[in-house]
């Protein structure tokens, strides 16, 4: 077992990553603080793991409650996270309660921002059980859910007292998912980690074949790359944790505009580093050759490197103005000066934006 550290001062806590956590208590036990808990999953991950989780917790005399999500995107929204609070009311649950968040990043930002909100504050701990969540949506204290006009619009920073992250649980991922967690460990080397992007370019057959211990290193760095970039800016205030949002304002847009669900996040948020890769290019600063070398890492991992066909240049940038990093109704965008460098700008050209949005099947064709 590997174990980072989140540098937050009294809001510090430890990520750690291995195989089998979720059969150790002692990795689990010690994060609880009360003698209540809600174990929050989906129906896809609960018949799977809950029951083991259970057992540790009632073992160690606690009192227990669960509650079960329906799997999907599309659930993000007010409706499915009041399930939580029926869940804790239900129970009498009070402020010492501890949730846990056993699942991927929908139901780790769900049960993150449920915790946010009852009583005013309680602990959490994920379980991140896709790579996706393991390596990006986990960490950080990142919380909400989605609403029709924007996704991820609605929610708080809240972080949690500890995240377990268990390779072998990987295991059991389908290839899509294994995919769309790809993109966002590809992100960090394109950000701010160019010798890890070489790494990844040489162990991508590896990865894709679930190498263990491939996975474990490829999660370490993707989680020490986020944790060094949260503890220097934990709420977004100086655009340095902005730069995690590589590919994510076109990404919103392609899951927006397709509607939640359709696309998973990370297959979005691949398909929106390439069109960042691209307008980067056309703005000067990446070369024919960098966009074509992330576009082939991309491809490699399974990802889609098309644009919807169905979701116009119009409706992209619609989508685009409720972003999150905008300001005063300027659109703000994490763009590359080079691979491994990347910064938040509002000075792109509307006019190299337009052709990025238009050139999705030269996107797609690029050698």
């Amino acid at each position: 077992m590997q174990t980072l550290e989140v540098q937050l001062g009294e809001r510090s806590y430890p990520i750690f990553i291995g195989e089998s956590l979720l059969a150790q208590p002692d990795c689990l036990l010690p994060w609880i603080r009360g003698r209540q808990v809600l174990l929050v999953s989906n129906a896809t991950v609960a018949p799977l793991y809950a029951a083991q989780i259970l057992k540790i917790l009632r073992d160690a005399g606690l009192a227990v409650a669960d509650v079960t999500l329906p799997d999907g995107e599309q659930f993000k929204d007010w409706q499915h996270l009041n399930l939580i609070f029926d869940a804790l009311l239900a129970a009498r649950f009070s402020r010492k309660v501890t949730l846990i968040a056993l699942g991927g990043g929908v139901v780790g930002d769900m049960t993150g921002f449920a915790a946010a909100c009852y009583q005013r504050g309680v602990d959490f701990i994920q379980i991140p059980t896709t790579l996706l969540s393991q390596v990006d949506s986990s960490v950080g204290g990142k919380t909400g859910i989605n609403h029709p006009l924007g996704k991820n619009m609605i929610g708080a920073f809240q972080q949690p007292r500890a995240v377990l992250a268990d390779t072998s649980v990987l295991r059991s991922l389908p290839e899509r998912e294994l995919s769309a967690g790809l993109a966002e460990v590809i992100k960090y080397g394109l950000i701010r980690d160019l010798p890890f992007l070489a790494w990844l370019e040489e162990h991508m057959e590896g990865l894709m074949a679930r190498d263990p211990a491939l996975l474990a290193e490829a999660i370490r760095r993707s989680c020490q790359n986020k944790a060094e970039v949260v503890a220097a800016d934990e709420l977004e205030q100086n655009d340095v944790r902005a730069l995690l949002n590589l590919g994510h304002t076109f990404g919103h847009a392609i899951e927006t505009g397709m509607g939640y669900g359709s696309w998973l996040h990370g297959e979005a948020v691949g398909t929106g580093m390439l069109m960042a890769a691209d307008l980067s290019w056309r703005e000067g600063w990446l070369s024919a050759a960098d966009v074509a070398r992330v576009r082939a890492l991309l491809v490699r991992a399974g990802l889609p490197v098309l644009p919807p066909a169905g979701l116009s240049a119009d409706e992209f940038l619609r989508h685009m103005a409720v972003d999150k990093k905008n300001v005063d109704g300027r659109l703000r965008l994490v763009l590359l000066r080079s691979l491994g460098d990347a910064w938040v700008t509002d000075t792109a050209s509307p006019q190299h934006l337009r052709a990025t949005l238009e050139a999705g099947a030269a996107l797609g064709m690029m050698a």
